[in-house]
Order: C-alpha cells, then sequence, then structure tokens
C-alpha cells in the first residue's frame, strides 16, 4: 500500500514540475485559443447577419409594439419616425399621432451610437452612410412574451458594433445595449453618444390648428437635468443666437420638449464623466445629447454600455419611475407648486367619476367649500356697503364741500359697522392662482389632451367649437354683477359697467380651453348661490336701518 501511495506521490510532483516549467506556453496557448474562439464566433456572426442584410434603400426596419411604429433607418441607425398608438393626430382623426419624422421641411429624429478619440464629429464609428444588418426589417411581439430585441450589427475595421434595441410592452421606455467587440491585433478606446435633432421651427401641417399653434409658439424647449440642478430649460431662440454649451456630468438626462409629449436620453452613469452638450446645426437644426468618455477595449474583450430613451408622452407617475425628475418635462411654470398636486387631486377624482369634465366639477366644489370662510367675508363686505348707501349718499350731501370731513364720517361708519372694503378683493386674490394653475394643468396635461365632456365638448383641453360654454360664463357674470351691484342708488356710473365685464370676459374666454370656462362656470354659480344666501341672513338686519 505504501509503495503505492509513493508512486502516486512521484508522478504527481513530475506533472508538476513540468506544468510550472511549461506555465508561461501553456497560458499563451489558452490566451490564443481564447481569442481564436471569440474570432470564430465574430466571423459566424459576421457571415450570418451580411447574408440577411438585404435590406432595400428605401426600407426602415419597423418595429410594432402595442405603444407605437418605430421606423430605424438602417443606414446609421437613426429612430427616423415614431408613431404614438394611444393618441391620434388631432380630434376626429384616423391617423395616429406622429412623434418623430423625417420630412423635407422638417427633422425630429434621434441618433445613438459609438465615438472614438475626442473629436465627436469627425471620429464618429460610423456615419449616416453606414449600413447596420438586421435578420428582419419587420418585428412585433411574439405570443407570450413581454419583451422584444432587436439588434443591429455593424463592423469596421475588425471591430465589431452591436446595437440592441429592447422594448416592453406597455412601456415608453427603450433600452439599448452597446456592445463593442475588439477583435483586432491593436487595443481600442471607444465611447458612445445619443443625439436628437429638432428643427426650430414647425411648419403649421404638423400642427393641431385648433390650438392656434400654442404648441409651437409656447412649449418648444429642452430641458437638461443633473446631479447639479433638478431641471434647466434653454429656448430654441436661446440656443439658436449662442454657441455650442457643455456641460460635465456624471448623470441625468437630457430631453426635447413640446406641449404633451417629449423624447429624452437618460444619460448612464458610468465610470468617467459624461458630457452633455447642446448646439444649433445646419438649417437651424436644434441638437442635444450626451457623449461619453472613452473606454480602453483590449484585443480580443469586449465592452457593454447601456443607456435609455424615452419617446412619448409626457405621463407624470411613468416618467417619474425612470428617471430622477424626469417628471418635470411637464412644465407648468412659476405655478407648479399649485398645478401638481392640482392634478393629483384632479386625477384622483376622475378615477372615482370616470369623466375629467365632472371631475373638474367636483375639484371646483372642493375649492371653493375650503375658500368659503373668505368668500363669506367678501360678500359680508358686498352686502353691507349696498346695504349702507342710504347712509353714505346722506353722508355724501351733509359734506360735499368738506372733503377731509367726508372721509372721516366714512371712515367713522366703516369702523362702526364692522367693514373693511379691501376684504372683498381677498378672495379674488386667492382664486387667480388657482385659475392660473387649472390653466396650465389642462395645457399641459396629457390625459386631458381629446378628453371629452358631454354633448359637443368632446376636447377639455381646447376651445369650445361652437363658444356655447363662454356665453354661459357671461350670463353667469352678468347675475353676479346684478346682485353685486348697489340696489339703492341705480344711477351711479358703476351700473354701467354692469353689461361691459361680463361682455370683457366672454370675448377673453373665447380661445381658452372649455375645461378651463366650465370651472369658471361652476365657480359662478357657486358664487351667486354662496351671494344669495349670504344676502338672504343679513338682509334684514340693515334693511330696518335704512
Amino acid at each position: 500500500m505504501n509503495s503505492k501511495n509513493n508512486i502516486i506521490v512521484i508522478i504527481f510532483c513530475l506533472c508538476s514540475f513540468i506544468i510550472l516549467g511549461n506555465w508561461q506556453k501553456i497560458y499563451n496557448y489558452i490566451q490564443n485559443n481564447r481569442k481564436i474562439v471569440i474570432n470564430k464566433n465574430l466571423i459566424n456572426i459576421d457571415n450570418k447577419y451580411k447574408k440577411t442584410s438585404n435590406i432595400n434603400n428605401n426600407n426602415n426596419i419597423l418595429v410594432k409594439t402595442n405603444k407605437f411604429f418605430l421606423y430605424i433607418n438602417p443606414y446609421g441607425g437613426t429612430i427616423e419616425k415614431v408613431q404614438l398608438l394611444d393618441y391620434l393626430d388631432k380630434l376626429n382623426s384616423k391617423k395616429f399621432f406622429t412623434l418623430l419624422r423625417k420630412n423635407s421641411d422638417f427633422i425630429y429624429q434621434i441618433k445613438s451610437g459609438i465615438i472614438q478619440k475626442n473629436n465627436f464629429e469627425k471620429n464618429r464609428f460610423f456615419n449616416k452612410n453606414s449600413k447596420f444588418f438586421s435578420k428582419s426589417y419587420n418585428f412585433n411581439f411574439k405570443k407570450n412574451t413581454n419583451i422584444l430585441k432587436i439588434p443591429l450589427f455593424f463592423i469596421k475595421k475588425n471591430i465589431l458594433y452591436i446595437k440592441t434595441f429592447s422594448f416592453t410592452k406597455e412601456n415608453y421606455l427603450i433600452n439599448i445595449n452597446h456592445q463593442i467587440f475588439n477583435k483586432s491585433k491593436k487595443p481600442i478606446c471607444l465611447g458612445i453618444f445619443g443625439q436628437i435633432d429638432k428643427s426650430s421651427y414647425t411648419p403649421e401641417k404638423y400642427l393641431d390648428k385648433k390650438k392656434n399653434n400654442i404648441s409651437a409658439k409656447i412649449f418648444n424647449n429642452v430641458a437638461i437635468s443633473t446631479e447639479n440642478f433638478k431641471f434647466k430649460k434653454y429656448k430654441f431662440s436661446h440656443i439658436l443666437k449662442n454657441k455650442e454649451i457643455n456641460i460635465p456630468v456624471n448623470y441625468g438626462w437630457v430631453a426635447m420638449l413640446q406641449q404633451y409629449f417629449t423624447s429624452a436620453w437618460i444619460i448612464p452613469k458610468l465610470h468617467k464623466k459624461n458630457n452633455i452638450y447642446i448646439k444649433k446645426l445646419f438649417n437651424n437644426i436644434i441638437s442635444i445629447g450626451f457623449k461619453s468618455a472613452n473606454y480602453l477595449i483590449l484585443p480580443g474583450e469586449k465592452y457593454n454600455f447601456v443607456s435609455k430613451l424615452w419617446i412619448g408622452p409626457k405621463i407624470q407617475e411613468k416618467m417619474s419611475k425612470v428617471a430622477p425628475f424626469l417628471d418635470l418635462t411637464i412644465d407648468y411654470g412659476f405655478w407648479g407648486f399649485l398645478s401638481r398636486p392640482l392634478f393629483k387631486l384632479l386625477n384622483l377624482l376622475f378615477n372615482l367619476i370616470g369623466n375629467w369634465g365632472f371631475a373638474i366639477i367636483m375639484i371646483t366644489l372642493i375649492i371653493r367649500i375650503l375658500t368659503y370662510p373668505l368668500s363669506k367675508e367678501q360678500y359680508i363686505a358686498i352686502a353691507k356697503m349696498n346695504f349702507l348707501q342710504p347712509k353714505i349718499k346722506k353722508i355724501k350731501e351733509i359734506f360735499s364741500n368738506d372733503k377731509e370731513k367726508y372721509t372721516k364720517e366714512i371712515i367713522s361708519l366703516y369702523k362702526k359697522e364692522n367693514l373693511n372694503p379691501l376684504s372683498g378683493f381677498i378672495p379674488f386674490i386667492i382664486q387667480m392662482p388657482i385659475f392660473l394653475a387649472l390653466y396650465y394643468t389642462l395645457t399641459n396635461s396629457i390625459e386631458l389632451r381629446h378628453a371629452s365632456f358631454i354633448f359637443w365638448i368632446k376636447d377639455l383641453s381646447s376651445q369650445d367649437p361652437y363658444y356655447i360654454l363662454p356665453i354661459i360664463m357671461s350670463i353667469t357674470m352678468l347675475l353676479i354683477q346684478k346682485i353685486s351691484q348697489n340696489n339703492f342708488d341705480k344711477d351711479d356710473i358703476q351700473a354701467k359697467f354692469t353689461y361691459i365685464i361680463p361682455i370683457i370676459f366672454s370675448l377673453f374666454f373665447l380661445w381658452l380651453p372649455s375645461g378651463l370656462v366650465l370651472y369658471y362656470i361652476i365657480n359662478n354659480l357657486i358664487t351667486i348661490l354662496q351671494q344669495k344666501w349670504v344676502f338672504y341672513k343679513i338682509k334684514n338686519k340693515y334693511y330696518k336701518k335704512i
């Protein structure tokens, strides 16, 4: 038994001595075979997808999901067209809303890829004439699958670049995986970029004329977010007049904004700094994007970069989960601190009622109930002023030639009756911010785009097509004026404004969103009822003094 063990030990020692003596050769052999395996795999990929690259020059790669039709140009791998299947182009239209497009008079497209060295423009790894290979030019979800992956292949100088678009059902977020295989004999240094190009001017034929081109005139901007600031917006006019903007960042996002929709690159958090850029291209095209630092890839090695892209509507709940502060692209402006909670309450009411118009009515009732104590003071002040007019008129007659004495007597009367004439303005001051916040909610929230109410109101975010609501609103304002005016001095010059003010307001409201006019009508009706109630309660008290 001992002899057998000794023989085993001797053999083990000899093998160990041989292996140690030839370790460098064995290591080199393994490494070479590893590279051969990688190269064979790459060659197989090259041959496989070169055979299936018979895509015509005029054919884009079409991706069909349950959220959009997306068209990728195989030359450059650029997303050139996106149609959103949950949204119509215009009210009562049969066409889907087209967010991205590339036409002779308008460009809105998204590019991505890899770059070499530091010169971004001159050292892109590929250009618009570089063709990607694909196994097909028509992709959609297979049965019982929730993920759709579309790999595009590009080969240059023994470097294989695979750009894989990943789509999930019920989602506007696209994951893009950039894989770089270095099968050359030299190390390479590469990074990635993501870019959005858009014409600074949008032709009228691409706009919803019923909205008076509001989306082109007000909402066209770009926005960025970094670790240093949540949200920063740049107007197109500012970009066209100034030089390129470059901002080093660790992470964040860049977005191209319009009224209800956006496209945004979510910048990956890598080991090195990224760079955000905003600039003007030829033909006044606005270009925004990011580029990463370069990373060393040794021969036979590969490197992965992952980036994310949002293309679609500005849905607060979903966008906030994609990236921090991405929901701020729903730009409510100065009144955002009111508009955001207002929309959340409005959305909650809609989920309970199922109709945005009735939700607006409910939110109006809630606001008026909460502000009733202040409104009550306003109505009391108006009623007292009306019922005290005989006394005021009498003081005016007695002290008509002594203004100083007249003023003292009026102030004394106000103190005696505990009346503050300025108290009537407080509810108005409170109502105006709510009114403006609701305006920005209606004109920015995608949920209210083409949201119908009843009968002829098919879009609460747009103006009343027959101007019926503005007319009703002017009638309610006329009733309020009638109730509030002085009943004891009807020849007063203020009575002449009883008809002028409702006319002015009705003209102003003709082109405002019908949802906002609906809010104002309900607000006025509540005012009429509350005023009647308050006037009734204090009428007897002051009527006996007249």
